[in-house]
């Protein structure tokens, strides 16, 4: 069954989110592979085929499609992840599913470890974002570009 576009039906809703997308990826300090690769291990996780496409195309610009295939079990290469990348995922990861974490103080204490205050509440926004966008792509089944 088709579904809405939202893009279409809610323009300043969509303005709205993008303008959040771009103060992540050109606004902050993070690195932008660092942010696609958050995007993407977050929409892994909400299941939204579209962004999944759309990041890992993004990820593919700079990084290797072996490392790509391997972001949903990064933790089990820790030698392919920077410890950046490793506490990003974690933290990416640990806030997607919050209500099942609530954040521990663990997860917390880790990523603050390894991201100065400013660029770990700009990766949280980042997380968020997407989660967003997630639970908007998912549901009205945005179509990907990927072609069989």
């Amino acid at each position: 069954m088709a579904r809405l576009n939202w893009f279409e039906i809610a323009p300043a809703g969509a303005k709205a989110l993008s303008g959040i997308h771009h103060y992540v990826t050109k606004e902050t300090d993070l690195p932008e592979e660092l942010v696609h690769l958050v995007f993407l291990r977050v929409s892994q996780i909400n299941g939204c085929a579209h962004c999944i496409d759309l990041h890992s195309r993004d990820l593919r610009k700079s990084m290797s499609i072996g490392k790509i295939t391997l972001v949903p079990v990064w933790y089990e290469v820790p030698h392919l992840f920077s410890d950046q990348e490793r506490a990003a995922l974690a933290w990416a990861e640990e806030v997607t599913r919050i209500s099942e974490t609530h954040a521990s103080d663990e997860a917390y204490a880790a990523v603050s470890a390894v991201f100065e205050p400013k660029d770990l509440v700009d990766l949280t926004i980042a997380i968020a974002a997407m989660n967003a966008f997630n639970r908007l792509g998912a549901p009205f089944r945005l179509p990907v570009a990927t072609k069989a």
